[in-house]
């Protein structure tokens, strides 16, 4: 099971543009909050990819970028979004690989049927590639909010860690 500390496993997959993207990509260049999703058009599917599209520039500003991953095929990625005026990327992972590596692809139970489907959760990767916090079973109201305040910590994390490892050169290579 993927937990925070672990380095996010990299995988490529198409977008509704069907153009591949790669998160071995962004490494060093944005933070990425990846989601897993179950599907297009339902009701809480629709509000979180809305609500992350919405905050997609206060994202942005934070060097991060958001996308969502779910087993839907390229094309209905792409009615999805010009439907609802979505912004952000969404992957399609019809062969539930990256489900299955990022250990979303999960049995549930739905009126008493037990099936396959993917867990609702969310990945905030670092811009190394590293796994810093993970949210299971989310709710979709609020969660783009709850994410972001997440990402503002990352970044003041960076920017502390900076500081720190600067004066600790500053302390060692005195003069």
């Amino acid at each position: 099971m993927l937990q925070s500390g672990h380095l996010a496993p990299d995988f490529s997959l198409p977008d509704a543009d069907m153009e591949d993207f790669s998160l071995a990509g962004e490494r060093n260049r944005h933070h990425v909050v990846l989601y897993f999703y179950p599907r297009d058009n339902t009701p809480g599917c629709t509000l979180q990819a809305a609500d992350f599209s919405d905050h997609e520039a206060d994202f942005a500003r934070h060097d991060c970028i958001v996308v969502g991953v779910s087993p839907d095929d390229c094309l209905t990625h792409a009615e999805f979004r010009d439907q609802h005026g979505l912004s952000i990327r969404l992957l399609s992972d019809t062969e539930t690989e990256v489900c299955r590596l990022y250990h979303v692809w999960q049995q549930k139970e739905v009126d008493g049927v037990k099936k396959m489907g993917v867990a609702r959760t969310t990945f905030i990767i670092d811009k190394q590639g590293v796994i810093r916090h993970v949210l299971r079973d989310v709710t979709p109201r609020g969660h783009a909010a709850a994410v972001f305040k997440l990402v503002k910590e990352l970044e003041s994390d960076n920017a502390n860690g900076n500081r720190q490892e600067q004066r600790g050169y500053a302390q060692v290579h005195r003069p």
